[in-house]
């Protein structure tokens, strides 16, 4: 969908230029990946120090090999060596929880609120491309029973219904990060400086 290019605003040329999700998500990329950037550069101002963080080499260890053990041996995997790596895995990680999933999660709703177009469960055999005769005409005959057969109960439809509501419900009750700032010495007011920014990039 894109290839590197130094030239371009977000150092990634689109292949798509008409594509608003990448055209948008490339902002809150570049938002993310700023924040991440101040964060680590002040609270690592050395490069070795990422390095000899034991803690966080351990949790960088465990991320590879045991919760993606089935890839934990590919070479493409960083090392967290210098500060950039550790940049680049935070940005990926906070990307994908929250600009990536919003994408694909708050627009559930939409389309599987009506339930026939997303049933969660088939209680009889899903009707096939070649259908033996009595199949056949008792589609034709009556096919909305024979539909009503295969489609969830309504306890079971209405149950999922409710889940996809909540689950593409943007909740505005916010817990951010800026609440959970309880401090009020100088490095708590620098980082919030920077989360600021990022809160004002991302809208």
């Amino acid at each position: 969908m894109a290839v590197e290019d130094p030239t371009a605003p977000h150092g990634l040329k689109l292949t798509i230029e008409d594509y608003p999700y990448a055209n948008d998500g490339l902002l809150i990329w570049d938002a993310i990946k700023q924040w991440v950037t101040d964060y680590v550069t002040y609270y690592y101002p050395e490069a070795s120090l990422v390095e000899l963080d034991n803690e966080l080499q351990s949790l960088w260890t465990e991320i590879r090999t045991v919760g993606h053990g089935d890839k934990k041996d590919e070479p493409w995997w960083p090392e967290l060596k210098p500060p950039d790596d550790l940049i680049g895995i935070l940005t990926i990680i906070i990307w994908v929880a929250s600009g990536f999933h919003a994408a694909v999660n708050f627009g559930q709703f939409d389309y599987g609120g009506y339930f026939p177009n997303r049933p969660m469960i088939a209680r009889t055999q899903m009707p096939t491309e070649d259908p033996n005769g009595e199949e056949k005409n008792r589609f034709l005959d009556r096919p909305e029973e024979f539909l009503l057969e295969c489609f969830p109960s309504q306890l079971q439809a209405a149950s999922f219904t409710a889940v996809q509501d909540i689950l593409s419900t943007l909740l505005l009750m916010r817990s951010t990060l800026e609440n959970n700032f309880s401090h009020t010495g100088q490095r708590i007011k620098l980082l919030k400086v920077h989360l600021n920014g990022l809160t004002g990039k991302s809208r």
